[in-house]
Formats: structure tokens, sequence, C-alpha cells
């Protein structure tokens, strides 16, 4: 396969924490390997404590791997500082977690635009007509000027979803995206996350406990005390 099919590959990826002077390190992730290509969409599921998020946070360079490596497209990214890092989850990786982290007192409009403040000018200046396209499309056109306490939590998350992709990202890693959502708002975020990784080419990575999004990607891994394997039958 063309490497430029290829956008994140993990090699033998491995996370020790460690502990305290009179403890063993604590293994988190152990020997991952992953290849994930341009426009997939993933889940990896698992227990609780398995390593979902903290896999998760490796691949969102929030989180370095003690062992192996972390490719993104062409990049090394263990090869990268701290300065680089920020700039690599500023402009190719969005993010979207449980808790939406929308800023109170900001409007809809302004959470979107807070990730542009760092991108070039060239892309601030598109910017704002990106995010009227982008929030008119998830259904929020009309709450440009709303207050996320005006919002319900089903839109607060697609708020979180369109600020995630308003610099075009590559990568989209959503952890727990529905868990705090009732079925009915769950089941349209779900959807809405299909519907732009197919509109917008961007790769979806979704970590989860719900089964009924994770059998909505195409591929579904799953991850048992830090080691990720191929779910059987899919």
């Amino acid at each position: 396969m063309a490497i430029s099919e290829q956008l994140l590959v993990l090699s033998h990826v491995g996370l020790r924490y460690a502990a305290n002077a009179n403890a063993e390190p604590v293994t988190v992730l152990k020997d991952i390997s992953l290849t994930v290509q341009r426009g997939e969409t993933l889940a990896i599921i698992g227990p609780s404590g398995s390593g979902k998020s903290t896999l998760l946070n490796v691949i969102g360079t929030l989180d370095r791997p003690t062992s192996g490596t972390v490719r993104l497209g062409e990049q090394d990214l263990g090869q990268l500082n701290e300065n680089q890092l920020a700039a690599i989850r500023n402009r190719q990786i969005g993010f979207v977690f449980q808790a939406h982290f929308l800023l109170p007192q900001c409007t809809v409009w302004e959470n979107v635009l807070v990730p542009t403040l760092a991108a070039g000018a060239a892309q601030r200046q598109d910017a704002p007509a990106r995010a009227e396209r982008l929030l008119r499309r998830v259904g929020l056109g009309d709450r440009l000027e709303h207050r996320p306490g005006q919002l319900s939590g089903g839109e607060r998350q697609r708020v979180a979803v369109v600020r995630a992709l308003i610099n075009q990202p590559q990568l989209l890693l959503a952890d727990e995206p529905t868990g705090a959502l009732d079925r009915a708002a769950a089941q349209q975020l779900a959807q809405l996350l299909l519907d732009l990784n197919r509109e917008e080419g961007v790769t979806l990575i979704v970590v989860t406990h719900a089964l009924e999004l994770a059998q909505k990607m195409g591929r579904i891994m799953e991850i048992t005390d830090g080691t990720l394997t191929q779910r059987p039958g899919s």
C-alpha cells in the first residue's frame, strides 16, 4: 500500500509510568502496533482502565510513549520538541472529549474560533466563514450567539465537534464523545461524526464503551490490559 495512504502508524509502542521508589513502574501500554489509513473510521473499545484513553493521548501527542514510534503522515512524532508537538495538535489533530470543555463565558461562535488564535493569518482569515458553514451543517446556525449554558448536552457536543474541525485537521480523536448524552443525542452525534468523516475527509478514531457507536465505525480494535487486538468479526 502506498505510504501516502497511511496517515497514522504506531510501531511497538509501550508506555510505563514511574511509580514511587519502592514500587515497580506501572505498564499501561504493551507493544502496540497499529496502522490507520487516511479517511478511515476506527473504534477502540475495552474495559475501564485498559489503556484506551492513554492510547488516544499517545496518538494525540498529549503523552509520549516510553518505547516504540508514532508517525503521523511523514513525521516521526518522537523526534519533535514540545512546541512542534503543540503545533501538530493545533493544526493536524482535532480532539473531542466526553466533557465538552467549552468556555462558559464565550458564545458558540467564539468557542469554535478559539483554536484559530494560534493559527496562521491566512487560516484565521478563512475561519469565520468555515465556522459558520460547519455550525449550520450541524444544525446550530441559530445558536451562534448562545453560550454553552443555554444549549442542550447534544448541542454542546456538536459545538465541540465543530471546534475540533475548525483548523481542518487530518485526524479527529474522540474520547467517549457520547458518554454524557442520552440515547437519541448519542445516535445523532454518532451519525454526525460519520457524516463529517466523509464530507471533510478527516480520519476518525473513537474510544468508547458504547458498542452501538463502535459498530458504526469501519473497524473495531479492542484493548485489554494494555494490549491492542483486532476484534473478531470486525
